[in-house]
């Protein structure tokens, strides 16, 4: 059973942990480095663990499984962001779960969209389809290496109680 919940300052080094693998295991996928993320002090982690909108994933014999994030982009428009599942956790739920968690997040801030950017040849983008996300015409450069292309995807949410 995946357990997902909001992160929480005791979350950090966890955090720290799976962050630093998901920018390793795919370098290509984030808008981020290694070498950037690892030369963050505690501080930085301490602020990403406390900050609203990031959520870590668990199954019991994967401690952590997953993580992933929203911000709000625009008025009605949540940004997901950061998503990582480990690859032993793969297929199990843990990135629907994930994505289901800043949807309702971004529900419960009043947004009426999740958009997302992603590399086009992630397979993440499978993941995206099936959680209801549809492709955008919006096109840019990976900003951590220009090289690589990212499209927009976007699904609708209901805006609930903020």
């Amino acid at each position: 059973m995946v357990l997902v919940r909001a992160t929480t300052m005791a979350d950090w080094p966890a955090l720290r942990e799976i962050r630093l693998q998901a920018l390793r295991d795919a370098p290509d996928a984030f808008a981020s480095t290694y070498a950037r993320e690892a030369a963050f002090g505690e501080d930085e982690w301490h602020r990403r663990a406390t900050r609203d909108g990031s959520f870590i994933a668990f199954l019991p014999e994967v401690t952590p499984a997953g993580l992933g994030g929203g911000y709000l982009a625009a008025p009605g428009v949540v940004e997901l962001i950061g998503m990582f599942v480990r690859p032993q956790a793969r297929g199990r739920g843990v990135g629907e779960a994930l994505v289901d968690a800043v949807a309702g997040w971004a529900g419960a801030q009043g947004a009426s969209t999740v958009h997302l950017w992603v590399t086009e040849t992630n397979k993440a983008r499978l993941l995206y389809e099936r959680c209801g996300f549809t492709v955008t015409a919006e096109r840019q450069p990976l900003p951590s290496n220009p090289a690589l292309g990212e499209i927009g995807m976007q699904r609708p949410v209901e805006p609930g109680p903020v």
